[in-house]
């Protein structure tokens, strides 16, 4: 019986652990907005503005990032550990069990990611309150001595709540803003709608924007993600996942 005790607090250890391993890997919106405005200032309409100057979408009309990054003296088959080892630290499986990663091919050299950051932005407008989520496609492409990181996303995921916005007609009382707990397409609350927001159709692309403040910080927030990416790819490369991946053990 005592054994039986024993295993099974070793095994809600080790659960607990590595859950804290998991989510000390992802940026949570909280620290994405800090790490945003440390970058860009906190007037997301004039970020905004001033990205989009340098900013091109693809011919599919999606934000894209790509950037190499070297990895001197290493091969491809160590590069693909690393990357491996931390794209499934970094990326959990989803709510329903689901793995992130949509591609894993080891002879290829290409791991493919598709994992969602929720509620990047909430905004209270006019009629509507706003959350914001985003679902990048992440590829890694890797050769012996550099990787290739490729960041796209096409759209924001809006829920939109008819009842939150400073001017709306429901009793605000009514209001039930969803939030990480409501499932997707859930139709049961009348005052909750899922609409998608291509980028290219909103501000800053599109001057007249009647969702122009949501859609500035989404784009900065969005902008500021992949940098993030980008550098937490980087730092695994150069340094590891948990600073003691050392070869010779």
């Amino acid at each position: 019986m005592k054994r039986t005790f024993r295993l099974w607090m070793l095994a809600a250890i080790l659960t607990i652990s590595g859950t804290m391993g998991v989510q000390a890997q992802v940026m949570k919106a909280a620290d994405l907005e800090k790490y945003a405005k440390e970058r860009y200032g906190d007037k997301w309409l004039d970020a905004a503005k001033n990205l989009a100057a340098e900013l091109t979408l693809d011919k599919n009309e999606s934000l894209t990032y790509q950037q190499v990054i070297p990895a001197e003296g290493k091969t491809k088959e160590q590069l693909y550990v690393t990357l491996n080892y931390w794209v499934t630290a970094t990326f959990p499986p989803t709510p329903g069990g689901g793995s992130a990663i949509t591609l894993n091919d080891k002879e290829a050299g290409c791991i493919i990611v598709s994992a969602p950051i929720t509620d990047i932005v909430r905004h209270t407008g006019t009629i509507n309150k706003y959350s914001v989520s985003i679902t990048p496609v992440i590829r890694l492409d890797i050769k012996d001595g550099r990787v290739r990181v490729t960041y796209t996303v096409q759209s924001y995921d809006i829920l939109a709540d008819i009842s939150g916005g400073w001017l709306s007609p429901v009793d605000s009382d009514m209001s039930t803003f969803g939030d990480s707990k409501r499932k997707k397409r859930d139709v049961t609350n009348p005052y909750l709608w899922d609409e998608q927001w291509e980028i290219a159709r909103h501000y800053p692309f599109v001057k007249k924007d009647a969702q122009k403040r949501t859609c500035a910080k989404a784009l900065v927030m969005t902008h500021a993600y992949s940098n993030a990416i980008i550098d937490k790819v980087e730092e695994a490369l150069k340094n590891g996942i948990v600073g003691n991946d050392e070869e010779d053990w």
